[in-house]
Protein backbone atom coordinates (compact mmCIF):
# COMPACT_ATOMS: atom_id res chain seq x y z
CA UNK A 1 0.00 0.00 0.00
CA UNK A 2 2.60 2.24 0.99
CA UNK A 3 4.43 1.55 -1.99
CA UNK A 4 1.52 2.43 -4.14
CA UNK A 5 0.64 5.55 -2.31
CA UNK A 6 4.33 6.68 -3.39
CA UNK A 7 4.08 5.77 -6.80
CA UNK A 8 1.01 7.96 -7.02
CA UNK A 9 2.42 10.94 -5.05
CA UNK A 10 5.95 10.34 -7.53
CA UNK A 11 3.39 11.05 -10.26
CA UNK A 12 1.32 14.14 -9.36
CA UNK A 13 4.78 15.53 -8.93
CA UNK A 14 5.74 14.93 -12.62
CA UNK A 15 3.02 15.80 -13.93
CA UNK A 16 3.73 19.30 -13.92
CA UNK A 17 6.76 18.92 -14.67
CA UNK A 18 5.55 16.99 -18.20
CA UNK A 19 2.85 19.49 -18.94
CA UNK A 20 5.72 22.08 -18.90
CA UNK A 21 7.75 20.12 -21.63
CA UNK A 22 4.67 20.20 -24.33
CA UNK A 23 4.23 23.89 -23.72
CA UNK A 24 7.86 24.72 -24.38
CA UNK A 25 8.19 22.03 -27.32
CA UNK A 26 5.32 23.45 -28.62
CA UNK A 27 6.37 27.45 -28.35
CA UNK A 28 9.51 26.60 -29.58
CA UNK A 29 8.42 25.02 -32.66
CA UNK A 30 5.99 28.31 -33.00
CA UNK A 31 8.89 29.97 -32.78
CA UNK A 32 11.12 28.21 -35.45
CA UNK A 33 8.27 28.40 -37.99
CA UNK A 34 7.12 32.35 -37.76
CA UNK A 35 9.20 34.23 -35.48
CA UNK A 36 13.45 33.72 -37.28
CA UNK A 37 14.62 37.24 -37.09
CA UNK A 38 13.30 40.09 -36.40
CA UNK A 39 11.30 40.34 -39.73
CA UNK A 40 11.59 38.44 -43.04
CA UNK A 41 11.22 38.28 -46.68
CA UNK A 42 10.51 35.61 -49.18
CA UNK A 43 9.68 35.24 -52.88
CA UNK A 44 7.10 32.19 -53.21
CA UNK A 45 5.92 30.33 -56.49
CA UNK A 46 2.42 28.77 -55.79
CA UNK A 47 1.32 25.92 -57.51
CA UNK A 48 -2.25 24.08 -57.18
CA UNK A 49 -3.08 20.74 -58.26
CA UNK A 50 -7.06 19.57 -58.94
CA UNK A 51 -8.14 16.14 -58.14
CA UNK A 52 -7.66 15.94 -61.82
CA UNK A 53 -4.10 16.87 -61.85
CA UNK A 54 -5.21 20.68 -63.84
CA UNK A 55 -2.65 23.03 -62.86
CA UNK A 56 -2.58 26.86 -61.72
CA UNK A 57 0.33 28.74 -60.69
CA UNK A 58 0.51 31.78 -58.43
CA UNK A 59 3.19 34.01 -57.50
CA UNK A 60 3.62 36.60 -54.22
CA UNK A 61 6.12 37.88 -52.79
CA UNK A 62 5.59 37.56 -48.72
CA UNK A 63 7.22 40.77 -46.08
CA UNK A 64 6.59 39.74 -41.79
CA UNK A 65 8.12 42.16 -39.14
CA UNK A 66 7.67 41.21 -35.62
CA UNK A 67 5.84 43.93 -33.50
CA UNK A 68 5.42 43.05 -30.37
CA UNK A 69 7.76 41.03 -27.23
CA UNK A 70 9.33 37.76 -27.81
CA UNK A 71 6.85 35.63 -29.79
CA UNK A 72 4.22 37.93 -29.61
CA UNK A 73 2.18 40.14 -32.40
CA UNK A 74 3.33 40.32 -36.21
CA UNK A 75 1.94 41.73 -39.39
CA UNK A 76 2.25 40.11 -42.86
CA UNK A 77 1.90 41.96 -46.28
CA UNK A 78 1.71 39.27 -48.99
CA UNK A 79 1.67 41.09 -52.74
CA UNK A 80 0.72 38.85 -55.65
CA UNK A 81 2.56 39.34 -59.19
CA UNK A 82 1.27 36.42 -61.16
CA UNK A 83 -0.58 35.24 -63.32
CA UNK A 84 -2.34 38.64 -64.61
CA UNK A 85 -5.67 37.97 -63.16
CA UNK A 86 -4.18 38.47 -59.53
CA UNK A 87 -1.65 40.43 -60.36
CA UNK A 88 -2.13 43.26 -57.77
CA UNK A 89 -4.43 41.36 -55.41
CA UNK A 90 -2.68 42.32 -51.55
CA UNK A 91 -3.59 40.29 -47.90
CA UNK A 92 -2.69 41.94 -44.91
CA UNK A 93 -2.85 40.81 -41.50
CA UNK A 94 -2.24 42.10 -38.03
CA UNK A 95 -1.09 39.31 -35.74
CA UNK A 96 -2.53 39.75 -32.18
CA UNK A 97 -1.65 36.89 -30.01
CA UNK A 98 -4.34 36.03 -27.43
CA UNK A 99 -7.32 38.20 -29.27
CA UNK A 100 -8.82 37.75 -33.23
CA UNK A 101 -6.67 38.82 -36.18
CA UNK A 102 -7.16 41.68 -38.26
CA UNK A 103 -7.25 40.89 -42.08
CA UNK A 104 -7.27 42.33 -45.23
CA UNK A 105 -7.96 41.36 -48.63
CA UNK A 106 -7.63 43.75 -51.37
CA UNK A 107 -9.11 42.82 -55.03
CA UNK A 108 -7.80 45.02 -57.64
CA UNK A 109 -9.79 44.16 -60.66
CA UNK A 110 -13.24 45.58 -58.27
CA UNK A 111 -11.00 47.98 -56.11
CA UNK A 112 -12.49 46.55 -52.66
CA UNK A 113 -10.80 46.38 -49.61
CA UNK A 114 -12.29 43.18 -47.80
CA UNK A 115 -12.07 42.82 -44.42
CA UNK A 116 -11.64 38.85 -43.42
CA UNK A 117 -13.41 38.12 -40.32
CA UNK A 118 -12.21 35.83 -37.67
CA UNK A 119 -14.83 32.85 -38.46
CA UNK A 120 -13.28 33.25 -42.06
CA UNK A 121 -9.75 32.18 -40.78
CA UNK A 122 -10.12 28.31 -42.20
CA UNK A 123 -11.37 28.50 -45.53
CA UNK A 124 -9.24 28.74 -48.34
CA UNK A 125 -6.31 31.29 -49.07
CA UNK A 126 -6.75 32.82 -52.64
CA UNK A 127 -8.16 29.13 -53.69
CA UNK A 128 -5.18 27.26 -52.43
CA UNK A 129 -5.50 24.44 -50.25
CA UNK A 130 -3.60 26.55 -47.62
CA UNK A 131 -6.39 28.30 -45.07
CA UNK A 132 -5.51 31.93 -43.81
CA UNK A 133 -4.22 31.12 -40.76
CA UNK A 134 -2.02 29.12 -42.50
CA UNK A 135 -0.04 31.53 -43.57
CA UNK A 136 0.56 33.67 -40.31
CA UNK A 137 0.21 30.69 -37.73
CA UNK A 138 -2.78 29.33 -35.27
CA UNK A 139 -2.51 30.72 -31.77
CA UNK A 140 -0.32 28.33 -29.19
CA UNK A 141 -3.10 29.16 -26.67
CA UNK A 142 -6.03 27.84 -28.75
CA UNK A 143 -5.29 24.42 -28.19
CA UNK A 144 -5.21 21.77 -25.78
CA UNK A 145 -1.11 20.55 -26.41
CA UNK A 146 -0.58 16.45 -25.43
CA UNK A 147 3.01 14.96 -25.93
CA UNK A 148 2.13 11.62 -27.28
CA UNK A 149 5.08 10.31 -28.95
CA UNK A 150 9.13 11.19 -28.94
CA UNK A 151 11.03 9.20 -31.56
CA UNK A 152 14.70 9.06 -32.71
CA UNK A 153 14.18 12.44 -35.01
CA UNK A 154 10.54 13.73 -33.64
CA UNK A 155 7.93 15.44 -31.30
CA UNK A 156 5.01 13.86 -31.85
CA UNK A 157 2.09 16.53 -30.52
CA UNK A 158 -1.56 16.39 -30.30
CA UNK A 159 -3.63 19.63 -30.05
CA UNK A 160 -7.25 19.63 -29.94
CA UNK A 161 -8.77 22.86 -29.58
CA UNK A 162 -10.52 24.55 -26.70
CA UNK A 163 -13.31 26.16 -28.58
CA UNK A 164 -14.77 23.52 -31.22
CA UNK A 165 -16.62 25.73 -32.83
CA UNK A 166 -14.05 27.92 -34.57
CA UNK A 167 -12.24 25.04 -36.22
CA UNK A 168 -13.24 22.20 -38.66
CA UNK A 169 -10.89 19.88 -37.32
CA UNK A 170 -11.55 17.97 -34.63
CA UNK A 171 -7.34 17.58 -33.28
CA UNK A 172 -4.27 17.28 -35.54
CA UNK A 173 -1.26 15.80 -34.58
CA UNK A 174 2.59 17.42 -35.65
CA UNK A 175 5.80 16.13 -35.99
CA UNK A 176 8.50 18.61 -34.65
CA UNK A 177 12.13 18.24 -35.36
CA UNK A 178 13.79 17.39 -32.17
CA UNK A 179 17.02 19.40 -33.39
CA UNK A 180 15.58 22.65 -35.69
CA UNK A 181 11.75 22.28 -33.62
CA UNK A 182 10.40 22.76 -37.42
CA UNK A 183 6.94 21.20 -37.34
CA UNK A 184 7.64 18.91 -40.47
CA UNK A 185 4.47 16.86 -40.78
CA UNK A 186 0.66 18.18 -39.88
CA UNK A 187 -2.37 15.96 -40.11
CA UNK A 188 -5.27 17.01 -39.62
CA UNK A 189 -8.25 14.48 -38.28
CA UNK A 190 -12.27 15.00 -38.10
CA UNK A 191 -14.70 14.09 -35.61
CA UNK A 192 -14.59 10.53 -36.34
CA UNK A 193 -10.56 10.25 -36.33
CA UNK A 194 -10.30 9.96 -40.27
CA UNK A 195 -7.17 12.04 -41.62
CA UNK A 196 -8.77 14.38 -44.19
CA UNK A 197 -5.69 17.22 -44.44
CA UNK A 198 -2.09 17.23 -44.21
CA UNK A 199 0.87 19.40 -44.19
CA UNK A 200 4.43 18.35 -45.30
CA UNK A 201 7.64 20.18 -45.07
CA UNK A 202 9.67 19.08 -48.55
CA UNK A 203 12.61 20.92 -48.51
CA UNK A 204 14.15 22.59 -45.16
CA UNK A 205 17.29 25.14 -45.95
CA UNK A 206 19.76 26.94 -42.87
CA UNK A 207 19.40 30.89 -43.98
CA UNK A 208 21.41 33.39 -42.42
CA UNK A 209 21.88 30.69 -39.04
CA UNK A 210 18.04 30.12 -39.40
CA UNK A 211 16.60 26.48 -40.51
CA UNK A 212 14.02 27.90 -42.94
CA UNK A 213 11.33 25.67 -44.70
CA UNK A 214 11.58 26.24 -48.56
CA UNK A 215 9.35 23.87 -50.05
CA UNK A 216 6.07 22.84 -48.62
CA UNK A 217 2.93 21.01 -49.38
CA UNK A 218 -0.84 21.03 -48.04
CA UNK A 219 -3.17 18.39 -49.38
CA UNK A 220 -6.72 17.67 -48.99
CA UNK A 221 -6.69 13.99 -49.02
CA UNK A 222 -10.83 14.05 -49.42
CA UNK A 223 -10.66 16.52 -52.62
CA UNK A 224 -7.79 15.17 -54.19
CA UNK A 225 -5.89 18.60 -54.36
CA UNK A 226 -2.54 19.81 -53.73
CA UNK A 227 -0.69 23.02 -53.03
CA UNK A 228 2.96 23.07 -53.22
CA UNK A 229 4.95 26.61 -52.26
CA UNK A 230 8.39 26.91 -52.95
CA UNK A 231 10.07 29.53 -51.60
CA UNK A 232 13.48 31.49 -52.69
CA UNK A 233 15.41 35.09 -52.28
CA UNK A 234 14.36 34.56 -48.34
CA UNK A 235 15.90 37.35 -46.56
CA UNK A 236 16.06 37.54 -42.49
CA UNK A 237 16.52 41.25 -40.39
CA UNK A 238 15.92 43.49 -43.63
CA UNK A 239 15.00 46.33 -41.59
CA UNK A 240 11.14 46.55 -43.28
CA UNK A 241 9.60 49.60 -41.80
CA UNK A 242 6.21 49.30 -39.89
CA UNK A 243 4.20 51.97 -41.60
CA UNK A 244 3.94 49.68 -44.72
CA UNK A 245 1.82 47.06 -43.19
CA UNK A 246 -1.02 49.03 -43.03
CA UNK A 247 -4.46 49.50 -45.28
CA UNK A 248 -2.49 52.59 -47.10
CA UNK A 249 -0.59 50.40 -48.86
CA UNK A 250 -3.03 47.86 -49.80
CA UNK A 251 -3.69 49.82 -52.72
CA UNK A 252 -0.55 51.06 -52.96
CA UNK A 253 2.31 48.32 -52.88
CA UNK A 254 5.99 49.22 -51.29
CA UNK A 255 7.48 47.97 -54.12
CA UNK A 256 10.91 49.22 -52.87
CA UNK A 257 10.46 45.95 -50.32
CA UNK A 258 8.86 43.41 -52.72
CA UNK A 259 12.00 43.08 -55.20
Amino acid sequence: MKQVLALAAALLIAAPAFAQDVTEIVNKANAAAYYQGEDGRARVDMLITDDQGRERKRGFTILRKDTGEGDSDQKFYVYFNQPADVSGTTFLVWKHVGADDDRWLYLPALDLVKRIAASDERTSFVGSNFFYEDVSGRGTEEDVHELLETTDNYYVVKSTPKNTDTAEFAYYKNYIHKTTFLPVKTEYYDASGNKYREYTALKVDTVQGHPTVTQSSMEDLRSGGKTVLSYSDVEYDTGLPEDIFSERFLRTPPREHLR
